[in-house]
């Protein structure tokens, strides 16, 4: 829709002549298209996703998480690889997950990295 807004505003009159002018007159609505998606969609995109694998690689023994499936729990060990071993709160056992499937952690109060 917003695509569509910008080629009729800025779109050449029909009686004009077609020439250097013309073509540059066209590109530009494309090219400020691309600017404006590049800077409200695919860069915010990008640094969420630099956020995300930032915290999945701090990831250290004793910090509390949340998975994307909902369970919470506390990192008992962190393997080799992508695995993190979980031992979730109220059932007292303990699962083995991937880093990707870990949507939040909490850091003890005592920790230097604690916010």
């Amino acid at each position: 829709m917003l695509a569509m807004m910008f080629l009729i505003l800025f779109a050449p009159p029909a009686g004009s002549e077609g020439g250097a002018g013309s073509l540059i007159g066209s590109l530009l609505p494309i090219v400020l298209i691309f600017v404006v998606f590049y800077f409200f969609m695919i860069r915010p995109q990008q640094k969420k996703q630099k956020e995300r694998e930032k915290m999945l690689d701090s990831v250290t023994k004793g910090d509390k998480v949340v998975t994307i499936s909902g369970a919470h729990g506390v990192v008992e060990s962190v393997e080799e690889g992508n695995t993190v071993v979980i031992r979730l709160i109220p059932a007292n056992i303990a699962i083995k997950f991937d880093k990707s499937s870990i949507s939040s952690i909490t850091r003890p109060t005592g920790s230097a990295d604690s916010k």
